[in-house]
This record gives C-alpha cells, structure tokens and sequence, in this order.
C-alpha cells in the first residue's frame, strides 16, 4: 500500500483525442485508466439518439476505442473505468462483453446502474410546468459503485452518470480500502479526480500563457499518483508535449467549480484548503485537502426538448457597421410581420479598424439567433427571409452561410432528490446485484451554513445562496495600499504601496479559466505571484468585474476566494440563459469569458509587471498612471 495508484484519464468529453487511450497505455505504467465522455449537453445528445435507437444511448466511440485497445490493456494489467455507458450503460457492458468474446481477450466487465430517474420523473416532481416530462433524467452518482464493481474483480467498470470525479475517487477507494467516513481522503481524490477529469486542460490544454506549454508536440494526457491518504501528485507519461505546472493545475481546479465548499455524492470537498507544490519536472504535488459529509439530497441532471433553433450571420464591411446592423436588422424584423419567432437575439460581433489594410479588418458580423416550438418558424421560413434581403440590404451584403431548416434544442434544468430516493447498484462482473446504501444511512450531515454549491454535483434544497462572510459578493481585504487583517488567522498582512500605476491588460498579472454549469458560468482569476495576488484579491471585486464585463451586470453575481491557489472565483447566475443548446449567446459555454476578463484594462501597479506575452499584442497600453488604481 506505500506503492500509490497511477490513474490515468485518456478523454475528457465525447468527441476526444481517439488515440488517447492508446497512448496511455503504451506511454508508461499505469493501474488504472479512465475516460470521462458525458457532460449536460451530451446526455441531450444521448436522449435523442436514444428515441431513434432505444438499445443506444452510449458513447459508441468508446467501443470502437476498446475494439483496437482492450486487449492491450488486459496484457499490461490496466483496469478501465469509464462513464461512456451514457443512458445504457448495460447496453454497453453487453457490447463490451460480445467485443472481447470476439476478439479473445479475458476480461471481467461489471457495470452500475441506477442513475436513470425517466421512469420515476412523475413520482419525484421532475416535470416542467413549461416543457412537461424531460427527455432524460440522470442522478449524479457517487464512486461507491464503481469501488464495489472494483473489489469484486471487474477489470472493466462502465458507469452512467456519475460525477466525474468519482471515475478516480472510487478505484482509490477499492484499492487503499477507505471507509465512507473517511472524508479527507475522499476530499483528496475528489481533487485529483476535478484535474483529470478535462483530460488535456491539466497538462496545458486552453491554458491561459499557452504560449509557455511546449506544445509541438500533441499534449499529452494527465495522469494522478495516488496515495493512501488520498494526497496525490498530477503528472503526464515522459516524453509527451505539454506540461504539468501548479498554474495548469490551479487553472483546471478552478474550471467548473463554485462555493469552496464543493458538495459531491461522496464528500464534501474544501477547495479552499488545497495546496499545491512542485515535485520536479512535470509533477505536481497536492496535499492538504479537507472534506466532510456529502449533503443529504442528489443532484439530478434534467434534460428537455425545448423547441427548434435557426441562425443566420450578416457580414458587415467598412463604414457605418453600426447603421448598417440596424438597417438589417429592421428589415428582417419587417419580414417576420406580426407572427415572428419566440424569441429573437441579435449579437453584433468585433469592429471594422480604422483604415483597415485587408478585407477581414474591415469586417464585423452580425448574428441573429432564433428560437420557437415550432420548427417551421425557425426554419426556411427565417433563413429565406433573411436570403431575400440579399439584393434589396445594406450595402457589401453577404453572409456566413446558406439557408438551413434549423435544429431541435435542449434546456438543461437541475432538480435535487432525497439520497434515498436513487438505487445506485453495481453490477457484478458475475451478474450479481450489490445496492449501494444511500449516503445519509452511514454518516451526519454537514452543517446547513455549509451546505454546498448550486454548480456543483449535489446540494440540498434552498441551501448554497448563503455562504461563510469571506465568500459573499464584497471582499474581506481592504484595497490595495492598505493593511488587510485576514479572515483565516486575524493575522495583519501589508498589501503594498501600489505606486506608480500602467494600464494594462489584466492578463498582464492574472490567468482565468471559465466555463458553464447550467445556465451559469464561472470564472476563476487567479494571480502568478504572492505580491499579484495582494493587489488583485480586493482590487477584482464583483462590482470590479461589473464595470470590466458589462454583460454581467443584469446577473447574480456570487464571488468566492481561495488563498492556497491565490484565485478568486465569480460565478454568473444565468448568463448562459438555459444551458449551451438553448442558450443564444455567442460563446453559449462560456469558454471564453475568461480570456475577455483578461483582455480588458486596470490600472495595475507598474511593480508587479513581468515582460509583456507574444499573445498579448498591443491590447496593453503601457500608459503610466499616477493618479492610482481607479
């Protein structure tokens, strides 16, 4: 047991690298390699396959990755944990078992089930008033499943909807034999798990300074040393491109996350007493990670066919961009006449330059996004009338695409059952049944004050609006210039005479990941330096982030600090409308709202400025300021 457990992680969505799973196979040792292919917006995706093909509903790519990988990996002694069962993980299994009966390799394949609430929407609520019964319905299971699947023999785990945090926590617990108590082990895994679980984004994938990752080479995937205490070190097989820094660490432990207290199935993890250290080359170190009892309700993933969807973009050349957007979009809205689509969007995108020397600097687009239950109103119907525009618009006319009769879309909607109400059970590799006590039968709950994370896998209903007073929207710290007391120790801490100011980008002193849950987005902030991080901690406050992102000042903003990885993080309530199929924005993940944070100007101390980036460009404006932070 002083050997720790090499997990691996070879897809961190479905539509991957292919290759990956190979590649961590033949790259280096490994115990255990897991693949997580499901997010909200791929259970939509699975429902709908589901209603053409009712024996479906997996990621089919998975299977054709095992017919070229499993016996490989059954030679070299690798367990393969996976939740591309989707909404048939049986199904899945069963194909599993057909493909290394043909193939001859000897495998032991288990699954687990019970994650699938469809049946039981009426009795559990989880109708919409709006768009009556959901398409899918899937509770977020814990590892306990998986980790009985493991100790029975299985070399082969498939999983529905779990999080995904447990393809990782439960081979530990199968493997060190950890009790369902023991919290900061499960919290230490939990971690491990968050970094693996986007695959290349821990080893420099959509890094903020990408131009540091070596990447020549294509990244490589990451892969966790885990111990018996459930620290662990984040490092990649040798020889594959990327890097494994504390920064692309700190950059994926804030993706997706909320509250610092991040509720889960299993144990409710503290972010905020996560430590990392460099451990040599490519290898990070992470300790210190505190947990405690999982609240008392499941979240459930609801997935409901919302009606039809259509775009269109204009493309706008030269002068009067904005007369010209207005001028389109006044006859398009005329075409429409008294009967036009639910709901309308128009999105005005990037500006012509001044003088511009090429075509493409001339140009800005417009985009107009529908939506309506009726697919014929958002189909030809508006691409049509937008193509007649075509001789009788704005001058330079043109568009980005031909006509198209639209798309069926998804809401994505979160409900929360009781944890007793979801049979989580593990299939056995010999068929045999084992349920999986619900959490509240083992253990207390946690404090209502701390009772989690909207974004995150659980939470107990109407609990996570109020958090502890360092977590709400105004900072602890006072400005920058002045002595802080701190929340933690009551410890006086000087910030720094901020002096001489520059304005420039903020991407000059801080790096930021974001992403979606839902309809909300976060974005996680984080300094490269203890003396960055005494100036943007209370400098970057949610009223901060108003005025830097005007886009979010219609919305709920909560803010939450972690000073162990010198990060801030904001998450948007609703920003992304009703989850990525619905939702009309431009970026409808959120993927690139950090990098807009970044790009926008402060006035930042001219002290704690290293050497401009070559992404940077000439978005900093090295104007010196010495009237202070504004």
């Amino acid at each position: 047991m002083s050997r720790p457990l090499r997990i691996g992680n070879a897809s961190g969505f479905y539509g991957d690298r292919f290759s990956a799973v190979r590649e961590m196979l033949e790259g280096g040792p490994l115990d255990v390699l897991t693949g997580d292919y499901l997010a909200e917006l791929t259970m939509l995706i699975l429902g709908r396959s589901r209603l053409k093909d009712p024996g479906g509903g997996y990621a089919s790519t998975f299977l054709r990755q095992m017919e070229e990988s499993l016996g490989l990996a059954a030679e070299r002694g690798v367990k393969i944990v996976t939740n591309a069962g989707g909404l048939n993980p049986r199904g899945l299994a069963e194909r599993l078992r057909e493909l290394a009966g043909r193939l001859g390799v000897d495998v032991r394949i288990a699954h687990v089930e019970g994650d699938d609430l469809l049946p039981r929407a009426g009795e559990l609520g989880l109708a919409d008033a709006r768009y009556g019964d959901p398409l899918t319905a899937n509770a977020y299971l814990g590892a306990w499943g998986i980790a009985e699947c493991l100790r029975a023999g299985a070399d082969v785990v498939v999983t529905g909807r779990v999080t995904d945090a447990s393809l990782v926590v439960g081979p530990a617990a199968a493997h060190f034999g950890w009790a369902r108590d023991d919290w900061d082990a499960l919290a230490g895994a939990t971690v491990a798990g968050h970094v693996l679980e986007c695959g290349a984004q821990a080893t420099g994938g959509n890094y903020a300074f990408f131009e540091e990752i070596y990447n020549v080479k294509p990244l490589g995937f990451p892969l966790a040393e885990v111990h018996a205490d459930g620290s662990s070190v984040i490092t990649k097989h040798p020889g594959t491109g990327g890097a494994v820094t504390v920064e692309t660490v700190t950059a994926q432990l804030l993706y997706e996350i909320g509250a610092p207290a991040y509720a889960g199935p299993d144990v409710t993890t503290r972010f905020d007493t996560v430590r990392l250290a460099e451990d040599g080359p490519d290898r990070v170190r992470i300790t210190g990670v505190e947990g405690s009892p999982p609240p008392a309700t499941t979240k459930v993933c609801l997935n409901h066919l919302g009606g039809h969807r259509n775009e269109m973009t204009f493309v706008l050349t030269g002068l009067g961009i904005e007369v010209k957007a207005a001028f389109a979009r006044a006859q398009l809205e005329a075409a429409f006449g008294d009967a036009p689509p639910a709901r309308v969007e128009w999105t005005l995108i990037g500006g012509a330059a001044s003088d511009p020397a090429t075509q493409g600097e001339a140009t800005s687009l417009l985009r107009c996004a529908v939506l309506d239950p009726d697919p014929e109103k958002v189909g030809r119907r508006f691409s049509g009338a937008v193509v007649e525009l075509a001789l009788a618009g704005y001058p330079g006319f043109t568009m980005t695409s031909p006509p198209g009769k639209g798309s069926p879309y998804g809401v994505y909607k979160p409900a929360f059952v009781p944890n007793g109400e979801v049979e989580h059970v593990a299939v056995l590799p010999d068929g045999g049944r084992v349920a999986i006590p619900a959490a509240e039968t083992y253990g207390k709950q946690p404090p209502p004050a701390q009772g989690g994370d909207p974004t995150s896998s659980v939470q107990p209903p109407g609990q996570g609006a109020e958090v502890e007073p360092r977590s709400v929207d105004n900072p602890a710290s006072p400005l920058a210039g002045e002595a802080a007391e701190t929340a933690e120790t009551g410890e006086t801490v000087e910030t720094g005479d901020t002096g001489k100011t520059v304005r420039v980008a903020l991407g000059r002193v801080a790096g930021a990941r974001s992403g979606d849950k839902g309809g909300d987005a976060n974005i996680g902030v984080w300094a490269r330096t203890d003396a960055q991080w005494r100036w943007l901690e209370p400098f970057l406050t949610v009223e901060r982030l108003h005025v830097l992102m005007p886009e979010t000042r219609d919305h709920r903003v909560r803010r939450y600090v972690l000073p162990n990885l010198r990060a801030v993080n904001f998450v948007v309530e609703g920003l992304l409308q009703e989850g990525v199929s619905a939702s009309t924005r431009f970026d409808p993940q959120g993927k690139a709202l950090g990098e807009w944070l970044r790009s926008r100007l402060a006035d930042v101390p001219e002290s704690l400025l290293g050497p401009p980036s070559r992404a940077e460009g000439p978005a900093a404006d090295n104007t010196p300021n010495p009237e202070g932070v504004r």
